[in-house]
């Protein structure tokens, strides 16, 4: 799988990735091949680029919850937009921001085990509305491992929904630019700074919700210039909401870069803990697969190799099966400390095609995907939302 900008599609890519409309109702069903027209269409959506599987690729298998968080991410941010500019234009909350706080909640702020988190598409238009809710969606998952109270919960995942509304107001020629400068890279800190003040305002009975920001935008802002920071003043969500960005931004769509690798940002993480919280990092990797049975990824010995079973105490260090000898590993072994996994194979490069179901069929472990029942899930999913 590649990510692909737009103006490098081309008729015939297929998508590894189904792409909804703000209703949930599906445009283009993964494996799809891209025609002329389809192609003028999703520029016409002005997204970023697109998840085109390559020539060789089977159609990695995806599970009904897979295909129901990517459904709601598109349909929430819909929802985010419009309440998001709306308090910045009135400067007032309206019930709606709740009802979008206690879905998220609801879906993702009570799991008892992990999920696959699924990166959307993003334009340049929407970009901070999708960040901004997917540190929301890991906010909660976190907030909920570290076994914060439903109260604290809430403060966090609404600090992360509002902890950049400054950016709505930066002018679009800056906040657009593949390379802010030094001067717009101020101008952008002071609109966040005036968010800030908004948040205060907007939410004068949750002072916690506007300390998480500002305490996170000025943690970010250390983080970028190369400075220090002192973890142990901050509040416990601002540690979340620095880790759950942070990692967002990593393995988003970039205006200027491929996306990072789950593998590479998690790394990143782990070795930089003057800055990222190191029980707020623990909570993100119980929150989210990592390296699960079927990834294939790249030692550093040059050899390629499939994992086949998870590492639950050290998510970098699974069991995993070579390509070339079929030796199985387990890298959680002494004898092994010299080997590490370098990163998720990027391209299907000597790669053998190793789908679930031949995992499963030779003993090994992997959840089934439910793609059968994905329209009954659809449907109860709505009812639900209908519900709230």
């Amino acid at each position: 799988m590649l990510f692909v900008k737009t103006n490098k599609l081309k008729k015939g890519m297929r998508l590894a990735r189904p792409i909804y409309n703000r209703d949930g109702v599906l445009l283009y069903e993964r494996n799809s091949k891209l025609t002329s027209q389809g192609v003028l269409s999703i520029k016409a959506f002005g997204l970023l680029g697109l998840f085109i599987l390559e020539p060789a690729e089977p159609v990695p298998p995806m599970t009904q919850e897979d295909i129901l968080f990517e459904r709601f991410q598109t349909m929430t941010v819909f929802a985010l937009r419009e309440e998001l500019n709306r308090i910045k234009n009135d400067e007032k909350k309206s019930p709606k921001l709740q009802v979008i706080v206690n879905n998220i909640q609801r879906r993702y702020g009570h799991l008892d085990k992990k999920i696959n988190f699924i990166q959307n598409l993003r334009s340049k238009e929407d970009y901070v509305y999708k960040h901004v809710l997917n540190v929301a969606i890991l906010s909660a998952m976190m907030t909920h491992a570290l076994k914060m109270s439903v109260e604290e919960q809430a403060e966090v995942v609404i600090a992360a929904l509002l902890h950049e509304i400054g950016k709505l107001s930066v002018p679009k020629e800056i906040l657009e630019k593949d390379e802010p400068d030094e001067a717009e890279l101020e101008i952008i800190s002071t609109y966040e700074l005036t968010g800030h003040e908004l948040i205060g305002k907007v939410l004068p009975d949750s002072p916690n919700v506007r300390r998480i920001c500002v305490q996170a935008h000025k943690a970010m802002e250390a983080i970028q210039r190369g400075g220090t920071l002192d973890n142990k003043r901050l509040l416990q969500g601002a540690k979340v909401l620095i880790v759950a960005g942070a990692y967002d931004r990593m393995t988003a769509m970039q205006l200027d870069h491929a996306p990072e690798s789950e593998v590479s940002a998690v790394r990143y993480l782990l070795h930089n803990q003057e800055f990222f919280d190191s029980d707020a990092i623990d909570a993100l990797i119980r929150s989210i697969n990592i390296l699960i049975p079927g990834v294939s990824v790249e030692l550093n010995t040059g050899e390629k190799a499939i994992v086949i079973k998870n590492n639950d105490h050290n998510v970098l260090r699974p069991r995993v099966l070579c390509f070339k000898n079929n030796n199985i590993i387990d890298l959680s072994e002494k004898e092994y400390d010299d080997v590490k996994v370098v990163d998720i194979m990027k391209t299907m490069d000597n790669r053998y095609i190793f789908d679930t179901k031949t995992l499963r069929e030779n003993g090994i472990f992997v959840p089934e995907p439910e793609e059968a029942e994905m329209q009954k899930g659809i449907e109860e999913a709505d009812e639900e939302d209908a519900e709230a």
